[in-house]
């Protein structure tokens, strides 16, 4: 991985059902991030945060893809704050904010990697079309508009389709599916590391086989990290928690594993609540995770 890094906040809640993801950035930041990732070696500038909408200023107009045209406008400035990042040189760490923010990050990646490997870390698959989805809330159908399904303002957005192939996808830690994902995964081909694969096989098991796979068909991989991947118990300051998930050592033993195979080129981390956490704890998680990701060791 690239040894500069530029971190990139996304304030954005529209695409979620509850309040608070808003803050995440500030949180993930309040918890030493950027010093954290100084102490490893890196240089890391902070752009700041992306200005977005506020929900009490707009009205949903349409209940199966809520706040489409916020969310749209927030992602296509976010695709190209990505894009620009990479052309410098630069590694892209974007802080949510829900996660509809894959959208703009994927889509500006996907500009500068033609065949862009996704480890989509996350109880949920995001799998889900304003047809399928059970709340019209757009942080459940990033990776489907990434692969070119969903509202075509969305799919469209930098003027090109699909940003990945259903092949180049991997999903770790799934648990909570619902009926049009299930049916997506097995007709699409995608490969799904649920909490019953990690069960049985190990973390480690897991992660070398996704590892292995990603590496043989990509030409960089994007690592779209949703807190609630982890257990309730160890990162409970997220918006639709799923008990029984990865736990803190699990997760971190997956980020030391990325780090070992120095592939990605660029990372998301999402859904940090300060409002339903417990004195920061989901953020610390969070920052600590990235360390890992970036290569901290404890020797």
């Amino acid at each position: 991985m690239q040894k500069d890094i530029t971190i990139i906040g996304v304030p954005l809640d529209l695409g979620a059902g509850r309040r608070g993801v808003d803050m995440g950035p500030s949180a993930m930041r309040y918890a030493n991030l950027k010093e954290r990732l100084e102490r490893s070696g890196y240089d890391v500038v902070d752009l700041g945060n992306l200005n977005v909408p506020l929900p009490e200023t707009y009205k949903v107009e349409n209940t199966s893809v809520r706040y489409m045209k916020e969310v749209k406008q927030v992602n296509e400035e976010l695709a190209v704050s990505v894009e620009k990042i990479i052309e410098e040189g630069r590694f892209p760490l974007v802080l949510g904010g829900d996660h509809s923010i894959a959208i703009g990050v994927i889509a500006g990646v996907a500009k500068k990697k033609k065949n862009l490997g996704v480890l989509w870390f996350d109880a949920h698959a995001d799998l889900n079309t304003p047809e399928t989805s059970p709340s019209g809330n757009i942080h459940g159908m990033p990776l489907a508009v990434s692969l070119g399904y969903g509202a075509p303002e969305l799919v469209n957005i930098m003027d090109y389709y699909p940003k990945v192939k259903p092949e180049n996808v991997v999903i770790i830690g799934a648990r909570a599916l619902d009926k049009g994902e299930r049916s997506f995964i097995k007709e699409k081909g995608i490969k799904v590391f649920t909490m019953h694969e990690i069960d049985r096989m190990g973390m480690a098991n897991v992660m070398e086989e996704a590892i292995s796979y990603l590496r043989k068909c990509t030409d960089g991989v994007h690592l779209s990290l949703d807190l609630d991947g982890l257990d309730p118990n160890d990162s409970p300051g997220v918006g639709t928690p799923v008990t029984g998930g990865v736990s803190f050592r699990e997760g971190h033993l997956a980020m030391e594993m990325l780090a070992d195979a120095n592939f990605l080129t660029s990372a998301e981390f999402v859904e940090v609540n300060p409002i339903l956490d417990n004195r920061n704890k989901t953020a610390h998680v969070a920052v600590s995770l990235m360390a890992s990701a970036f290569g901290e060791k404890l020797l």
